[in-house]
């Protein structure tokens, strides 16, 4: 037997404003996910990215609570390049979201920012550096 890696799942408190979120980053969920309890959308290679609400937690572990000592999980997305880590960022800022590392030459070689879902998840937006090799 062998487990293989299938899925992200992430607990929102708002099944709308983190369908919407994730949609602006190009996730494709279907038509009316923003009103279920639980969604996914599918990602290349056959991974996906589920969403479920607190309270669909609770329903089968009701003890569960949101953390409250801040996120832990991120997300990163790669940039066709560093303009594009910009402009993707000035958009989702503009828009509302939280912005938590607003772009920059990483040391790494990469321009990098960070933004924020509407459960305080860091979504990191990446693009190598030109000539970084990366």
């Amino acid at each position: 037997m062998t487990a293989r890696f299938d899925a992200i799942g992430l607990v929102v408190s708002d099944m709308a404003a983190s369908v919407a979120f994730y949609r602006r980053l190009g996730f494709a969920f279907p038509e009316g996910a923003e009103n279920q309890p639980h969604s996914e959308a599918g990602l290349p290679g056959g991974l996906r990215l589920m969403l479920d609400t607190e309270e669909t937690v609770r329903s089968f572990l009701p003890e569960w609570r949101p953390p409250t000592d801040g996120g832990r999980t991120s997300l990163a997305l790669r940039c066709d390049g560093p303009e594009e880590v910009d402009a993707l960022y000035a958009e989702l800022v503009s828009a509302g979201c939280r912005g938590e590392l607003k772009p920059w030459d990483a040391f790494w070689g990469q321009r990098y920012a960070v933004v924020l879902d509407p459960d305080g998840n860091g979504v990191d937006l990446f693009a190598p550096l030109t000539g970084s090799g990366e």
